[in-house]
């Protein structure tokens, strides 16, 4: 099979035809196809159904200490709930804040607090001349949407196959006070699905900030979402790797239940150490008087324990692992050699991560919605939405049904393919 690059103009002219006229049959079937966000399928948040039935008027609605989950109180969680989730991520309940449904929502505030309050007595971010915040890209975007919704100078950071350039990120926090923070997914990240490596994640221990209030945002939300038993990878705990540098006040690591039990009624915590939880705790003692604990109490007796969610893990798995394997069969089958650009292959997470020759990422979504595929917009995983190559498109397989996604992966191969020949026709224009 010749690759586009390998061509005559004549060869791509009669290719373009070929392809255009496949684009205009999909265009007239007036097609609605979906792939523009990770959210869980309806298979999947039927899993968690039999979690509407753990409670009833006649269940004694108290937590392990005695206290009434009815009422006020626990402004930090119920200790089982923090238990659980801390059990999760592999690190201590002591450590751990549960909050309400969204760990997003927990972000926003964390960075909200930092502006108006300051990070353990630092002076305010609002107060600063400049604040900056490395981004791994390409990265999640509703991590950029925030830091840029508070005028917060955002850095790109290129990811490896290892995590972020870590050489970058040593300069930059080690060599600027303006650099407060670090977006990381740092396992099966998002859109890509990479885990950082041990050496990474040990450098992230032993960074020294000029910054004292320098925090690294360590977003754990895909923690448990592996695709197969037997291929899982695993990450240092960030926490006993900063304690062997005494660098435990420098992670918030957040983490939920959001693509666990229900997308919009789980629970959210963070993690820290005791200094950043104290500090926490004096804001959030003038923020709430305390979270669902009704919903804590039915997450806890739902999943019992760190191996009741992993077993829950593995049927979540058994329904998405068809749909990211379809997609990549049909890549190798169709796309591979092609010269139309390269994917990744994730042992977890919810995305693949397509990356087309450079200029044509906004010319396959584009034509991929006009033929009736909406898909997450070309240049999102970039701050400021703006990708310096115009490659970067993110799958999103979870949320359709298989045989819609399979026509909508049909419709995306066209268009990589329709976009690239036109792309390689541009040099004789």
């Amino acid at each position: 099979m010749k690759s586009y690059q390998e061509m005559s103009k004549e060869e791509l002219l009669q290719e373009q035809e070929s392809l255009r006229a496949a684009y205009r049959a999909y265009q007239e079937r007036g097609l609605s196809l979906d792939m523009s966000r990770g959210k869980p399928s309806a298979e999947q948040l039927e899993l968690s159904m039999p979690m509407m039935d753990v409670l009833s008027s006649q269940t004694p609605l108290v937590s392990r200490d005695g206290l009434d989950c009815r009422n006020y109180g626990a402004l930090d969680g119920l200790p089982e709930a923090k238990e659980l989730l801390a059990d999760m991520v592999g690190c201590k309940a002591d450590n751990v804040i549960i909050y309400g449904n969204s760990s997003l929502n927990v972000m926003y505030d964390f960075i909200s607090r930092s502006f108006t309050h300051g990070v353990m007595g630092s002076t305010p971010w609002c107060k600063l001349e400049k604040v900056k915040f490395l981004c791994p890209v390409p990265g999640y975007d509703r991590h950029f949407s925030i830091t840029e919704s508070f005028g917060i100078e955002m850095i790109n950071i290129p990811m490896s196959p290892e995590g972020p350039d870590m050489d970058m990120v040593e300069k930059l926090v080690n060599g600027d006070e303006a650099v407060k923070g670090i977006w990381c997914v740092p396992k099966y990240s998002n859109p890509q699905g990479i885990s950082y490596s041990d050496e990474t994640v040990r450098r992230f221990a032993a960074l020294k900030p000029a910054a004292a209030d320098f925090r690294i945002y360590w977003d754990n939300a895909y923690c448990v979402h592996h695709l197969y038993d037997d291929a899982q990878d695993q990450l240092l705990d960030i926490f006993a790797e900063c304690e062997k540098t005494g660098s435990s006040n420098m992670v918030y690591e957040f983490l939920s239940t959001s693509k666990i039990s229900f997308a919009g009624a789980g629970l959210a915590a963070v993690a820290a150490s005791a200094d950043n939880l104290a500090d926490i705790k004096k804001q959030l003692t003038n923020q709430s008087i305390g979270f669902d604990k009704i919903n804590q109490l039915r997450h806890v007796l739902f999943f019992k324990d760190a191996d009741g969610i992993a077993a829950h893990m593995k049927k979540h798995a058994a329904s998405m692992r068809p749909k990211f394997e379809m997609i990549l069969t049909m890549f190798d089958h169709d796309l591979k050699g092609r010269g139309v650009g390269s994917w990744c292959t994730p042992k977890g997470g919810y995305f693949i991560t397509y990356e087309t020759i450079e200029g044509c990422a906004k010319s396959v979504v584009q034509m991929a919605k006009e033929a009736g595929v909406v898909m997450t917009p070309a240049g999102a995983p970039f701050p400021y939405g703006k990708d310096p190559k115009d490659a970067v498109i993110r799958i999103s397989p979870t949320y359709p049904s298989i045989a819609d996604l399979k026509l909508a992966t049909e419709i995306f191969i066209d268009c990589v393919k329709l976009a690239t020949v036109e792309k390689l026709l541009e040099q004789y224009a």
